[in-house]
């Protein structure tokens, strides 16, 4: 199996979510009824699975691999990858307060939960369409198979070793649950 193949799969999961993000942003939107926790659950899941999971493999693991095999990181797709992976954790950032102040009864902040919800569905969407289709064939052009197999197996190591074993298995569960709360809502 090819590195950008399980990428790719974990991008899945993620736009899963984005898409769980968008209805729900959606829902504040009309007035409806949702809870302030469905936003802090959907930050715990970026910023421990797009985020702790998928995106350390790519700058830990990915990045560095494509640059030894002689891509740039300025002015290319990774600068690109990392400044857009910098501007979604300050989104969620941002996401996060207006979701807690929510919480805590301030009822004006629904409006700021829902446009830093879908600001962040917006660039996390392009952002996995430049991978998909720009980033990951490039990859595949310069990666030799064997590096790509040893990418996939410090992929398991990083996610299994330094992130934790169950980590992945928990937050698709978690994904599970946000992708249910809005098909019920």
């Amino acid at each position: 199996m090819e590195a950008t193949h399980l990428l790719r799969e974990e991008h899945e999961v993620i736009t899963r979510v984005i898409n769980a993000l968008e209805e729900a942003a959606g829902v504040v939107e009309r007035g409806g009824d949702i809870s302030p926790q469905f936003f802090l659950d959907a930050a715990q899941f970026v910023r421990g699975f797009a985020d702790g999971c998928h995106h350390k493999k790519e700058e830990n693991v990915f990045f560095p691999a494509l640059v030894a095999h002689g891509m740039a990181i300025e002015g290319g797709p990774i600068g690109v990858m990392l400044a857009e992976h910098d501007q979604g954790r300050r989104t969620i950032r941002a996401l996060v307060a207006a979701a807690e102040r929510w919480a805590q009864g301030d009822l004006s902040a629904r409006t700021e939960v829902a446009q830093q919800a879908r600001a962040y569905a917006a660039l996390l969407r392009q952002h996995i369409e430049k991978e998909n289709h720009v980033l990951f064939p490039l990859a595949e052009d310069i990666l030799p198979p064997e590096t790509q197999a040893h990418l996939v197996e410090r992929f398991d190591h990083l996610e299994h070793e330094e992130t934790g074993a169950g980590i992945h298995e928990k937050y698709l569960a978690l994904a599970e649950r946000l992708c249910a709360a809005v098909s019920q809502g």
